[in-house]
């Protein structure tokens, strides 16, 4: 049985694959606060829903792309806070290489809605080896 925090997370994952699978980036924008941090695929640090809009503009406009989570971690904070990491594993279509990355997110209850405040990817290689 989820909790109270899974169940938004879960939320906020299936209105994130939708937007992506159509890389519809004010769908996407609209899960973010306006105050977030982004970070993606690239070096860059995106700023606010329009930083994210931007990002999710800037993608290539692959055929088919699909993503699914998996490894889903969740931890309330508190009552207006969540923690969440996980792996998100694209398919970009016929003849595009699979990604998949480690993601965590800090959301937040802003206004009475959940949004996204801090978005980071890494690679899933490691980059020091013991």
């Amino acid at each position: 049985m989820r909790n109270a925090a899974e169940d938004v997370v879960a939320a906020i994952i299936e209105r994130w694959s939708a937007g992506f699978s159509k890389l519809d980036a004010n769908a996407l924008a609209s899960l973010y606060s306006n105050n977030a941090f982004f970070f993606g695929s690239n070096p860059t640090l995106y700023r606010g829903s329009e930083g994210v809009a931007a990002y999710f503009n800037g993608l290539p406009r692959w055929a088919s792309p699909t993503v699914q989570f998996t490894d889903v971690r969740t931890a309330e904070v508190n009552a207006d806070l969540i923690n969440f990491a996980g792996t998100a594993s694209f398919s970009l279509g016929e003849g595009e290489p699979p990604l998949s990355v480690k993601i965590s997110w800090v959301i937040a209850r802003e206004g009475g809605e959940w949004r996204i405040v801090s978005h980071h990817v890494s690679s899933k290689t490691p980059l020091i080896e013991r």
